[in-house]
């Protein structure tokens, strides 16, 4: 898949207005499995929280994915009581499952979770999603192993955690530092187009979506934590172990093969009079001539090496035949993923051809150079020899490069005539209507007047698709086979009991204590 047929997908980061109209901007969602005893402590010491420091409208979601427990009543009872509390069952096991199917639904534009231990401190819940509201990063993660973070823990977990990042590393390329961190955050923008290409719906769902994320160019926040280890945790760490290493093999590959589509994420740049687009300037020319040289450097040293290797056991013409086809082949791969951004297998083939055709053309000019040479001398030194295709090697490269940009891998993208048309007619295009900078009213129930749907929400207020009618929670039933169906408000409503009375505002405690 081009780059430059896909670019723009997302729309440039913006600032997230203050007074989001009728919507939570954040949702920061709890997935549970048998946790009836830590939940009602998580959900009520982080809305004290929110309500306390955030100053922005929020919503918590409880995700309970397969409770066999008491957990169910749990989540009902507090969404229940507390305004800003709904909850949501899955039928089926799995963390990364409840996460996409309540990210997947959610309306609001900052997405957040949190493990219901509240092992990370909440002190850094609104440093981990100030960067996403501000349209500086699209995703943002806690990590308890940058400089910085202050944790707790015993030596087993800390020698696999940090085990397990030094494999991301060396496999995968990551430059994050904590991919296992239950505490994340991401732009609901980028979720919805990063959250079909994530297969995991287990424990390796976080590392996948990193990954994937920092391959696509996506900007990764990261937020130094405190964390305290919770001794009491469920986690069965060889099955989770053994499961990431079998999504890092199954990532792996398809990154090698290209085939996962990144580029439908590529996002332009922000409002810098640097970044907006020059008249008569070739688009991507710069970067592309910076890899295009690279990949000629490193190729004309493989082709030397190849040049040598054969000219030990053959004439000089065949030796130069053999090495530049070789060579060009994975000249043309090269190129073709690095230089121009071109994914998947589409076009490989007479990608292929069409370089073997510029081949053609510089096997002309070094097998002229070498006939002329031959010409001029009898029995030429063999350095002389790699001098002459040096040079005719710099010729054929700057031929390649124009053939390449023109006729192989030609910029398709002022074809377009969507985003770039409007923004020139003086149209924002549609798409930027959803927390990029205009005002977008959430939708009302049915019935409901302009006037109050576009009134600015009482902070904390939940969306109108989604708040639980008085007296009653919100839940609803969600399957893997799509997005989870918002609760439907019923004709007849009972009365709501009053909220019990809430305990004057304190400090956090300490994870440390609590525990």
């Amino acid at each position: 898949m081009r780059s430059d047929l896909c670019s723009g997908t997302l729309p440039a980061r913006k600032h997230l207005p203050a007074a989001w109209a009728g919507t939570p901007l954040l949702d920061v969602v709890v997935p549970v499995h048998n946790e009836e005893e830590d939940l009602r402590p998580c959900v009520r010491r982080l809305h004290e929280h929110l309500t306390r420091t955030f100053p922005y409208a929020f919503r918590i979601t409880i995700a309970d994915n397969a409770s066999t427990d008491g957990t169910p009543a749990v989540a009902t009872d507090l969404a229940r009581r507390i305004e800003e509390v709904r909850s949501v069952r899955l039928e089926r096991k799995g963390r990364g499952r409840a996460l996409r199917t309540v990210w997947s639904a959610s309306d609001a534009p900052v997405l957040a979770y949190m493990d219901v231990d509240l092992s990370t401190d909440l002190n850094a819940l609104l440093p981990l999603v100030a960067p996403l509201i501000s349209g500086h990063s699209d995703l943002a993660i806690g990590s308890r192993l940058s400089r910085g973070a202050r944790v707790v823990r015993g030596a087993k977990r800390e020698v696999i955690s940090r085990g397990y990042n030094l494999i991301l590393r060396g496999s995968l390329q990551a430059r994050f530092s904590d991919a296992q961190c239950g505490f994340k955050a991401i732009r609901r923008d980028v979720a919805q187009v990063l959250l079909p290409l994530v297969e995991d719906s287990g424990w390796f769902f976080d590392t996948e979506l990193l990954v994937l994320a920092e391959r696509a160019g996506l900007r990764i926040h990261e937020v130094p934590v405190d964390w305290v280890d919770d001794p009491d945790s469920t986690v069965h760490i060889v099955r989770t172990a053994t499961e990431d290493l079998k999504g890092v093999w199954r990532v792996g590959r398809a990154l090698a093969t290209g085939a996962l589509p990144l580029d439908r994420l590529a996002r332009p740049f922000g409002d810098d009079p640097r970044d907006r687009e020059l008249a008569d300037v070739p688009r991507g020319l710069a970067r592309q001539l910076v890899g295009f040289c690279a990949v000629g450097a490193l190729s004309t040293v493989f082709y030397l090496l190849l040049y040598s290797a054969f000219r030990a056991v053959t004439g000089a013409q065949l030796a130069n035949g053999l090495a530049l086809l070789v060579s060009a082949v994975a000249n043309t791969a090269a190129n073709r993923r690095l230089t121009f951004r071109v994914r998947g297998r589409g076009g490989m083939v007479r990608h292929q051809a069409q370089g073997l055709v510029v081949l053609a053309i510089g096997l002309a000019l070094t097998s002229g150079s070498l006939a002329a040479l031959d010409t001029a001398s009898s029995d030429p030194a063999r350095s002389t020899e790699l001098a002459v295709l040096v040079a005719a090697n710099l010729a054929a490269t700057v031929l390649r490069f124009l053939l390449f940009r023109v006729w192989v891998f030609p910029d398709r993208g002022q074809a377009r005539t969507g985003d770039t048309d409007a923004r020139q007619a003086g149209v924002t295009p549609a798409r930027t209507a959803t927390g990029h900078g205009a005002t977008a009213h959430a939708p009302g129930p049915p019935g409901a007047s302009s006037a109050t749907q576009a009134a600015p929400p009482r902070r904390g207020a939940a969306s109108a698709a989604s708040a639980a009618p008085p007296g009653q929670a919100a839940p609803w039933t969600a399957s893997e086979a799509g997005p989870a169906p918002r609760p439907v408000t019923p004709t007849i409503t009972p009365a709501r009991p009053p909220l019990p009375s809430r305990p004057a505002p304190q400090a956090d405690d300490d994870p440390r204590i609590t525990r």
